[in-house]
């Protein structure tokens, strides 16, 4: 009798530990709905919008750092919101360059124990606990994405992208990776490995198109938009709405 007491209250422990786990993880829905109805109340007027990603690394001075300011200023001069991580290194080139144009430099933040420091160039500025939602608000507005050199988060965006657009989950924009020499070895194994093993088709590697100066950049924006305009389709607007 002892040993199924003791085992009773063992149960009903696990039993009132679990309860407390699922209640607190059911309230976290709470703050990721908060997240998102912001980033889509300030974040819906912003269009037309570019993403540009980069390593926050990266150290005021280093040309990519002045490629990345320098694209961006191209892009809000042209009447482009430009939207970065809000960090630093490249993004701080990004919105600093971003904020000296016309149009809004936008900072989407990211609370992280380490590295992640909020860089000043920011007109609109937001905060997120969670990845997933800060993504799509990467996704969900943009115009194109401006990919320059970075390290695994960077790769994790241009990776989300590609999958988006591959699968039919996001509407089609350009994605453009700026300095040929450091994406050129990435790009060769998707043509060496991944084509040939079947995981992709030589027809998703036309998802990228890979550029040198600042100027091509806003140049293949235009040029994509040239004839249908940056405003979605109504199936377009669908697409997005479920992304």
């Amino acid at each position: 009798m002892e040993d199924k007491s003791v085992g009773g209250q063992k149960s009903i422990e696990s039993f009132n530990t679990s309860s407390k786990i699922l209640s607190r993880e059911s309230w976290k829905i709470f703050q990721i709905m908060a997240e998102f109805v912001e980033g889509f109340e300030r974040l819906a007027q912003i269009h037309p919008s570019v993403s540009i990603f980069g390593s926050s690394r990266t150290s005021p001075g280093h040309p990519y750092y002045q490629a990345a300011e320098q694209i961006a200023r191209l892009l809000s001069d042209a009447g482009f919101s430009v939207v970065s991580g809000g960090g630093p290194g490249i993004m701080e080139a990004v919105n600093k360059g971003a904020q000296a144009g016309k149009s809004p430099s936008v900072g989407l933040n990211i609370a992280l124990p380490h590295e992640q420091v909020a860089n000043p160039y920011q007109d609109i500025q937001l905060t997120f606990r969670h990845f997933f939602a800060r993504k799509v608000m990467f996704v969900k507005y943009a115009s194109a994405y401006v990919v320059l050199p970075g390290g695994f988060g960077t790769l994790d965006e241009l990776m989300e992208i590609m999958t988006l657009v591959q699968t039919g989950k996001s509407r089609r924009i350009p994605i453009i990776l700026v300095h040929a020499p450091y994406w050129n070895g990435l790009l060769d194994w998707f043509r060496q490995t991944l084509i040939p093993e079947g995981a992709i088709g030589p027809e998703d590697l036309e998802l990228i198109t890979v550029l040198d100066q600042p100027q091509d950049v806003l140049k293949a924006i235009f040029r994509y938009y040239a004839h249908r305009g940056f405003e979605p389709s109504a199936e377009e607007e669908q697409i997005q709405l479920n992304l």
